[in-house]
Parts: structure tokens; C-alpha cells; sequence
């Protein structure tokens, strides 16, 4: 009998600690090479500034976004027409800020892999590809953008060929964004169509450099990268605030969590990488095309290199006192944008296989030698998981499976001392985000 107990015991473990193969197969399928030639396109364009040419097939951001629509259009022909791809656009007028000196048209090209269980449901990864020089007003001078961003754009379109090979049960989108060294204006612009459309976002991976090992520091790293995500949503409300003197979850919103995600699905596939979560929102007094998405209150991270060169960033093609400016292909390492492409394209798995977070979360154990929680049922949900941490810990370093239950009491672990999270499981064993809880019960 306690054989059978026994067995039993490490069958229900086992189910909810083991990887999925098919992310190892993803992981390898992603090829430098691939990353290399479409870099090499983008940034063979001269420029991709947001005001230059949109009339030339071979210069300028309109040839850009042309070539990116077609081979997004390229993959879902190869996947029997599996990708919805499209233009989304707005007009920019001049004056709205000093960067923009003529109307300009800023759009984005979106491709999405629909869901066949929660089609609007959506994870997005997003690369820019636009492109500047030393004056962001230069939109004529050769600017390559081969790091800054044709990287993130490659790895994006390279992440959609993967990951068109599968069906999730959540949408995909990969998306090119416009406008971002004018002033994150195409990122606005998506932000602002997904709301208008109601789509569900659980999260945005806005990739913004990914080719660079060689630091201006002079560290040399092809597997350090950082995870950006503020604290909070900027939308929370003062009495959420308010609560959080009390109740804890100064770090624990939604993009926040985003980011915790990335980072432990990286360490279980890929332990060789070294993902580093900065408690900021983005490089210090700078942005990114995640921070539209997270003024709309959607979860979105940055995902970059961990050793940036400025000398290779917005600057014109020169050497000056033997230093070599300019931000061209000889400085990628394809290789390691090939890593952070993996790093991506598994993470929209795995979210993308998982089922939807739990909705109101809430947690008692007040003056209690325990913790309780509770949440409301989600669908296609086999069972839960309760996560807790240290208060000092940035990342979820215990869990328990509770199996299909409502509610659970952790027994001895006293509120006090620690943080708690709740994730929904699915049948395949991949996970939702965690929530932290955004109610107490008694």
C-alpha cells in the first residue's frame, strides 16, 4: 500500500516539474544564419529612419517594411496561410515633438498566429525597425540600425518561422514597430488599436538590441542579457496604491511578473544563459517600445543585450581618434542574437501553451501560523500551483501544487515573512504568468 501511495506521490511531482521536449526542438530550430541574412537586408537599406523614403524599393524605411510584410507573408504561405499579416498605421503630424518635422505616416507590420483555443488572447513579440544617426533628424544620411534594431527585427521574423510550425492554444503576434527613435510612436499606436479592439495582452517582448557581446565597458559576454520591467502598472489606481503600504506588491505587478516569467523559463531550457531582471523600466532616463503597451496598462518587458557600446548607438558612420562609430554589421554577433531569439520564441510557447492566469486572487492569514489563498476557477486549468519568495528574493524560489482546488492553506508558513503568487497549470504542464494577490480575505 505505501508502494502504490509512494508512486502515486512522485507521478503527481513529476507531472508538474518536467519540461516539454517540443522547447528544446524550438530552441534548435532557430538558425544564425537565417538572423544574419535578414540583419544584413535591413540593414543594407541605408537607412530606415522614419522619415525617409518610402517610395524606393531598395532605400528607406518604406522598402524596410515592404520586405519585412513579405516575409511574414513568405512563412504563412510555407504554414498553410497560418499568419494574419497586415499594416497598421497612423499619422504622425509635425510639431507633436521636435523629432517629427514633416506629417508622416508611422506603420507597423503585424503578423498574428491565432490562437485555437483563446484566440484573443495574445503574447506579442515586437522588434523596431526604424533606424538613426547622431541627429535623429537625419533621415537621408546612411544609418545601417544593423545592432539598433535590425537584430530585434531579424529575431522577431526568425521567431515567426520557428513557431509557425506549431499551434498554440493563445495568439502569437510578431510585430515590427515604426517610429521608435522619434518617440515610441508606433508601439502608441498598436497599444492603442489592441485597446480599441479589446484584445486580451498578457504580455509584450519588445526586443531592443540583441547582437552586441562587447560592452563599452570592455566586457565581453555572448550570455548575459537583461529583462527591463517596471515595478507597477502606471494605471494602478491610489487605493491599490494605498493598499500596497500594507499588503505588499511594491514589485510585484504585472510586468513585473512578466519578467520573472522570462527569466525561469530561460533557466530550466536554457541554464547556459545568464538572464539578469533589472528593477527598472528601462536604461536610465531612456525608452523603448514596451512603455506605450505598459501606459495602457498591458505587461511588457524589455529583452536586450547585458553589455551595451555607445560608440556603436545613434551615431553617424565615422572613426574619429582611431575609434570606429557607427552602428554596423561588423559589430553583431549572430550567434548571440541567435540566443535571445531562442529566448524569446520559447517564452511565446510556453505562454502560449499555458492556460490564462487566475482572476481574483486573494489571500488571508492575518495574526495566523499560515497562509491561505484563493481564486476563481480557470478554464482549461488541470490543477494550480501556489508560489511564495523571501520579501528581499527578486524571483519565486518555492512552490506547491495543489492540485484542482479554489482555495489552499500553507500550513506553518506564516504571512508575515513572505510573498505569494498563484499560477494557473495546464494539461501539458506549461504555466500562466503568476498573480500576485490583489485582495485579502479573512
Amino acid at each position: 500500500m505505501k508502494k502504490i501511495v509512494l508512486v502515486v506521490f512522485l507521478v503527481s511531482i513529476l507531472g508538474f516539474s518536467q519540461t516539454d521536449t517540443r522547447v528544446y526542438d524550438i530552441i534548435n530550430a532557430v538558425s544564425a544564419e537565417r538572423i544574419e541574412r535578414d540583419i544584413t537586408t535591413l540593414a543594407n537599406f541605408g537607412t530606415r529612419h522614419t522619415l525617409s523614403d518610402t517610395i524606393s524599393d531598395t532605400r528607406g524605411i518604406g522598402a524596410a517594411r515592404r520586405w519585412i510584410k513579405s516575409e511574414f507573408d513568405k512563412i504563412s504561405s510555407e504554414c498553410n496561410h497560418c499568419l494574419e499579416v497586415f499594416y497598421q498605421k497612423d499619422l504622425v503630424k509635425q510639431g507633436i515633438n521636435p523629432r517629427i518635422a514633416k506629417d508622416v505616416w508611422v506603420v507597423n507590420v503585424v503578423a498574428i498566429k491565432r490562437g485555437t483555443k483563446y484566440p484573443n488572447r495574445f503574447i506579442i513579440m515586437s522588434g523596431d525597425i526604424d533606424s538613426r544617426v547622431s541627429d535623429p533628424n537625419d533621415y537621408t544620411s546612411d544609418s545601417p540600425g544593423a545592432n539598433d534594431n535590425a537584430s530585434g527585427m531579424a529575431g522577431t521574423i526568425e521567431a515567426a518561422r520557428v513557431l509557425s510550425k506549431y499551434e498554440f492554444e493563445s495568439s502569437i503576434i510578431f510585430v515590427g514597430l515604426s517610429g521608435e527613435e522619434q518617440g515610441l510612436f508606433g508601439g502608441n499606436g498598436l497599444a492603442a488599436y489592441a485597446k480599441g479592439k479589446e484584445w486580451d495582452i498578457v504580455g509584450v517582448l519588445n526586443n531592443d538590441m540583441i547582437g552586441n557581446i562587447k560592452g563599452v565597458n570592455g566586457v565581453v559576454s555572448n550570455r548575459d542579457f537583461r529583462i527591463f520591467s517596471e515595478p507597477v502598472p502606471p494605471t494602478e489606481t491610489t487605493q491599490q496604491r494605498r493598499a500596497k503600504r500594507f499588503y505588499g506588491g511594491e514589485v510585484d505587478g504585472i510586468s513585473r511578473q512578466l519578467a520573472r516569467y522570462v527569466h525561469s523559463t530561460t533557466k530550466r531550457y536554457m541554464p547556459e544563459m545568464n538572464p539578469i531582471l533589472i528593477y527598472r523600466l528601462d536604461r536610465f532616463g531612456r525608452g523603448g517600445h514596451h512603455r506605450p503597451f505598459n501606459d495602457f496598462g498591458f505587461a511588457g518587458i524589455r529583452i536586450m543585450e547585458a553589455h551595451e557600446n555607445y560608440t556603436q548607438q545613434h551615431q553617424d558612420v565615422r572613426v574619429e581618434n582611431g575609434i570606429a562609430y557607427g552602428d554596423v554589421l561588423e559589430h553583431v554577433n549572430f550567434e548571440y542574437a541567435k540566443k535571445l531569439t531562442a529566448v524569446n520564441a520559447i517564452n511565446l510557447a510556453s505562454i502560449a501553451w499555458g492556460p490564462p492566469a487566475p482572476k481574483n486572487v486573494e489571500i488571508g492569514g492575518i495574526v495566523e501560523p499560515s497562509a491561505r489563498l484563493k481564486w476563481d476557477k480557470v478554464d482549461g486549468a488541470k490543477g494550480y500551483k501556489i508560489y511564495w519568495r523571501d520579501t528581499t528574493s527578486p524571483t519565486w524560489d518555492n512552490y506547491r501544487y495543489v492540485g484542482n482546488v479554489l482555495q489552499h492553506t500553507l500550513e506553518g508558513i506564516v504571512i508575515d515573512n513572505y510573498f505569494f503568487g498563484v499560477v494557473a497549470v495546464g494539461e501539458n504542464g506549461h504555466e500562466s504568468p503568476v498573480v500576485f494577490p490583489s485582495g485579502v480575505f479573512r
